[in-house]
């Protein structure tokens, strides 16, 4: 036992922690610190970034890599837009192709289970195995000489009876006790073209406006030559590139999709015959756009791995990548961690006074606008139409929130109430301008007679607070707390923070080393630390020459965590 209270510790920790307010620093200090960033690019950058870009927008990815997770990070002049997280003992299976067998065909529910090795069966639409057209690309040419008869839905027990194979690829993940939803149209990302080997449609994507870049595509869109009665999709990431970027992507993909067919022979049964790649290089090839002027990433393995595959693609990007090396977490350094914890918090400050309350539950997700405490709300001087301006900022926030929280399915606004028509026409049309920003194919309705607008957007996985929170315990469900994961994670970035802390004190010529380290959990989170990080707490131990005691106590509330100096009894930060 150290020289200090334990118990006194303990019952610090018993309690409940209070409601989260977000405390990070404003919109106006996170721009100020972008602009300083933006100020350190090279004079070609700058240079470049004046002639190929519209706005001055400084953009900017954030990658934080450890063995345990990745989290990548999309700031917009500071202020994060996009956020992504990937667990490395958890399997993401979105986008992976499967060999998989029919078990069983639901003509009430006009769908199929396939076994495809997985702990549930996958759940196919009949919808989502006839050859369709996708209504945010505008078809240019179908790829075939004679066309094939059309597929109904009620084809599809005659084509893929019982026990029958069939290949499939995962285009939403399993949520709760939901198996994951599959479809026969398989689509390969690539850099800059999407390739669909059953489908021998070739079109554009329609976020592509502008009227003359659609016109040159169209024209390459016919010169580009692919496997008969394959299709072929040009992606926003296409805007404005040669003809020899599209044929090296296909190139690629082609090899990719010959490895496919030759598993789909070899293997017997169900099984997985091809894995989307991991996060790191999904973000190079979704997210490493044009308009992106910088990349920080804080693994040395990874950076590397990023310039490889970034000088495949595009050489001239190279420039624009940086290894982040510093005592301080890469996420704390670009103040990107408390935005981060924003995206579990119910409330949500608006800048002039307002605030939005997001709801999430099982069949939809619901938002609140409130006017609150607006600053012009009582001068009608100065602003004769607050009501309006509170909306559109908050279409702004609400537009923001959905992207970095990844919510999906229905989602219901209620929007501050507006009698003249034009303002809701105006909201409206606003939201659309900011909603086709979004990757995810999303609809959106007027707003109706009760002052309420409905979002549809698609989901392919569950939102990022439910990934971070389990059920709470302490109220039956009807709360949410942090999961142990994400307890689990926070204690070792901690740990990770104090180290480094604790180690460039040392090179300061600081004494008093710590020799010993106590931290104060759940026994749940006990559990999850033992289960799937042992290794790793050893390792840290090892490298960094401490102790590490945990002492779990079911009578510490399971959000809570407390690290201290296991000799002095000082608390560690």
């Amino acid at each position: 036992m150290g020289r200090f209270n334990d118990e006194s510790i303990v019952a610090e920790l018993k309690k409940i922690p209070k409601n989260p307010v977000y405390n990070g620093p404003s919109k106006e200090i996170l721009n100020g610190e972008a602009l300083v960033r933006s100020k350190d690019q090279t004079l070609l950058q700058k240079i470049i970034r004046a002639f190929t870009r519209s706005d001055k927008i400084f953009r900017e990815i954030i990658i934080n890599s450890s063995s345990t997770e990745k989290r990548v990070a999309l700031l917009e002049d500071g202020v994060l837009q996009e956020f992504e997280i990937e667990y490395s003992d958890i399997n993401n299976s979105l986008g992976a192709i499967f060999r998989g067998k029919i078990q069983n065909l639901e003509s009430g529910l006009k769908a199929a289970f396939v076994e495809i090795g997985t702990e549930k069966n996958a759940f196919l639409h009949y919808w989502d195995a006839i050859p369709a057209a996708d209504s945010s690309v505008e078809v240019v040419r179908e790829n075939v000489t004679a066309k094939k008869a059309a597929i109904a839905a009620n084809d599809i027990p005659k084509l893929y009876p019982i026990g029958s194979e069939i290949m499939v690829q995962i285009i939403k993940s399993q949520i709760g006790t939901k198996g994951p939803r599959v479809t026969t149209n398989i689509a390969l990302p690539g850099r800059f073209v999407v390739l669909m080997p059953f489908s021998s449609e070739c079109g554009i994507s329609k976020k592509i406006e502008s009227k003359t870049e659609r016109l040159r595509l169209k024209k390459i869109l016919h010169k580009i030559k692919i496997p008969e009665g394959m299709g072929l999709i040009i992606r926003t990431a296409g805007e404005g590139k040669k003809m020899r970027y599209f044929v090296r992507d296909i190139h690629i993909l082609l090899k990719k999709w010959e490895a496919i067919s030759s598993n789909m022979k070899k293997n017997s049964g169900p099984a997985m015959i091809y894995k989307e790649p991991g996060l790191i290089e999904r973000t190079v090839r979704d997210f490493l756009t044009d308009d992106i002027d910088r990349v920080m990433i804080d693994d040395e393995d990874d950076y590397n791995k990023i310039l490889e595959l970034v000088d495949a693609i595009s050489s001239r990007s190279k420039r624009k990548i940086h290894y982040f090396n510093d005592d301080i977490s890469i996420f704390e350094r670009f103040n990107v961690e408390r935005q981060v914890e924003q995206t579990m918090m119910k409330y949500v400050s608006l800048p002039s006074g307002g605030e939005i309350v997001i709801e999430e539950v099982e069949a939809l997700t619901a938002i609140d606008v409130n006017t609150g405490a607006h600053r012009n709300k009582n001068d009608e001087s100065e602003n004769k139409n607050f009501i309006y301006q509170v909306n559109a900022e908050a279409a702004r926030e609400v537009a923001r929130q959905i992207k970095l929280r990844n919510l999906g399915g229905l989602i219901i606004v209620d929007f501050v109430d507006m009698k003249n028509p034009r303002d809701k026409k105006k909201l409206y049309d606003l939201m659309c301008e900011l909603i086709g920003k979004d990757r995810e194919r999303t609809q959106i309705l007027p707003i109706s007679n009760f002052g309420l607008m409905q979002i549809s957007r698609q989901r392919h996985s569950q939102s990022t607070a439910r990934d971070l929170r389990d059920a709470c315990p302490y109220c039956s469900g009807k709360g949410f707390l942090k999961s142990s994961r994400a307890i689990s994670l926070e204690i070792q970035r901690r740990l990770g923070n104090i180290l480094k802390r604790l180690s460039g004190d040392a090179k300061n010529g600081s004494s008093g080393k710590i020799k010993q380290i106590r931290i104060f959990i759940h026994p749940s989170v006990a559990q999850y630390l033992r289960e799937h990080y042992e290794k790793f707490l050893v390792d840290i131990e090892r490298n960094n020459n401490v102790k590490l005691i945990f002492r779990a106590d079911s009578a510490v509330h399971a959000e809570n965590f407390k690290i201290v100096d296991a000799d002095s009894g000082r608390d560690l930060k």
